[in-house]
């Protein structure tokens, strides 16, 4: 069997224990040759003869699917599947697993992190201090602040914790869960507008899906409090980030803390750079104990599926009985 292996943090360690442990079991791995995600050009000559796929943030259209007669299994490095055709992959039989849980506690930290650098201006102060400057740059308290959470799955309700323990009021919108979730949880359930009015920060834990697609648009931006900070750690389809540039430009935030674009790298994103703007690059769920959970969840679904089990975090149909 041979196993095609794209995450750059997998690649880093081509001799470490865990791709030892895949070597134990496959004949052969191959890795990402490029460092970074690739494209279903680059990916068509490598899947040709591959039984099975660990996979990063690469983009796996039919095309690729198409190359690959062989292929048996893709196991995705993280939760997010919105890259891969999942109907391609259905129809050729192709299971498609992800890792759900494994960066939760890495993503909703960095989300706290970055509401605390926008709401306090941390990374301009820091930048200042660098230069020999030594600014006054007037923040915003968090304390009795309201936090918008707009979806409430594993990543969503951690921050929502952590957002409580700050000392703010949580509202959340998730139109997929009973209300027993929320009373649960402490937590008032809104529709999305509403949340949008009442809340000073709003923080995205959704899927990017069609109807998400621009979920933060220039009409709900505009319902936002004067001063509201916005933080996407999720997908970056979910906010127009030409909409919320105008926001920024015309004094409505006070800032927009991002981890994902609409475009990564985000050469031509209208928000980085700006000075209102806290950037980080798409780093959510790397952290040591995020990428050991991934690591040791998308191995072990790939050789679940390779030996015709049934693996955990199925997206696309089971395999079926070997």
């Amino acid at each position: 069997m041979k196993v095609l292996v794209t995450p750059t943090s997998l690649c880093r360690d081509p001799h470490g224990a865990s791709l030892g442990r895949l070597r134990e079991v496959v004949d052969e791995v191959i890795l990402n040759p490029h460092g970074r995600p690739l494209t279903p050009a680059e990916l068509v000559p490598l899947v040709a003869d591959v039984d099975g796929i660990i996979a990063g943030l690469d983009d796996y259209d039919e095309t690729v699917f198409a190359a690959a007669p062989r292929l048996r299994v893709l196991a995705r490095y993280g939760v997010g599947v919105d890259r891969v055709d999942l109907d391609a992959a259905a129809s050729r039989g192709v299971v498609v697993t992800r890792t759900p849980g494994a960066n939760a506690i890495a993503v909703a930290e960095l989300a706290v992190g970055l509401i605390l650098a926008a709401a306090r201006r941390i990374s301009r102060l820091d930048e200042a201090v660098r230069a020999g400057e030594w600014p006054r740059l007037e923040g915003k308290e968090l304390t009795g602040a309201t936090a918008g959470v707009v979806g409430f799955g594993a990543i969503g309700r951690l921050v929502a914790e952590r957002a409580r323990a700050l000392g703010m009021r949580v509202i959340v919108f998730d139109p997929m869960l009973p209300d027993e979730a929320f009373a649960q949880a402490g937590v008032e359930r809104v529709d999305i507008d509403e949340l949008c009015r009442r809340s000073d920060v709003v923080s995205l834990h959704v899927p990017l899906l069609p109807e998400t697609r621009h979920l933060l648009d220039e009409r709900r931006l505009a319902l936002l409090p004067a001063g509201a900070i916005v933080v996407n750690t999720a997908r970056g389809g979910l906010l127009d980030e030409t909409a919320a540039r105008r926001a920024l430009d015309d004094g409505r935030l006070h800032g927009v803390a991002i981890d994902v674009y609409e475009t990564e790298p985000p050469s031509s994103s209208p928000l980085v750079g700006h000075p209102g703007v806290v950037a980080t690059p798409h780093a959510g769920g790397h952290t040591s104990g995020a990428v050991q959970r991934m690591t040791d969840q998308s191995i072990d679904a790939l050789l679940t599926a390779l030996r015709g089990g049934r693996p955990d975090g199925l997206v696309t149909p089971a395999p079926a009985p070997r």
